[in-house]
């Protein structure tokens, strides 16, 4: 029995060679927008709320101002490694932010990281309650529809700077950065 070649030369047609590379190139150029379209995040200071019996009597603790500048910074450092996320400077809008309690503003927060181009708004908290019980919180809200991306709580023992750093290291690693990966 004679069997006739499909294709002289043991070669597909030309257009046979060619679609294939037109497909994976096409594929590519649709997914690259998609993939290059990373979520903005807002992430503005975290605010104390100290209702420990010291905070009333003796007024601001300088010690804890500093571990509490530290929180965001850090959690914009974290947040910015993460795939599929890159974090917007909250400078246009911090005034405005610090003269408001972002917790009980009416979403002022999501309003103003809609100000600067951000997708999604990031609040914190610190509750001391005293000087060995405090408790760090974030909130990750939708900008624009005011969904919640991620939330999350640590408590932390001691009022030391390794008690907070641990605590929003284990807030983020523990917490928050599965719920981020799984909003994107």
């Amino acid at each position: 029995m004679f069997v006739l070649p499909l294709f002289p030369q043991g070669r597909a047609p030309r257009q046979g060679r060619v679609f294939p590379v037109v497909a994976v190139l096409l594929a590519l150029a649709l997914a690259l927008p998609a993939a290059a379209a990373d979520r903005t995040v807002a992430i503005f200071d975290f605010e104390l709320i100290d209702s420990s019996l010291e905070g009333s009597m003796m007024g601001k603790n300088a010690d804890e101002q500093a571990r509490l500048d530290r929180l965001a910074p850090d959690l914009r450092e974290a947040v910015a490694a993460l795939p599929g996320y890159s974090v917007v400077d909250i400078a246009p809008v911090r005034e405005r932010a610090e003269k408001q309690y972002l917790q009980s503003c009416g979403n002022c927060s999501q309003t103003f990281a809609r100000e600067i181009g951000a997708d999604i708004a990031v609040t914190g908290t610190v509750q001391k309650v005293s000087n060995l019980i405090l408790n760090i919180n974030a909130y990750a809200f939708d900008a624009e529809t005011g969904e919640a991306i991620a939330r999350g709580s640590a408590d932390i023992r001691s009022n030391t700077d390794q008690s907070w750093q641990r605590g929003i290291d284990y807030l983020w690693e523990n917490v928050l950065e599965t719920q981020f990966e799984a909003a994107r």
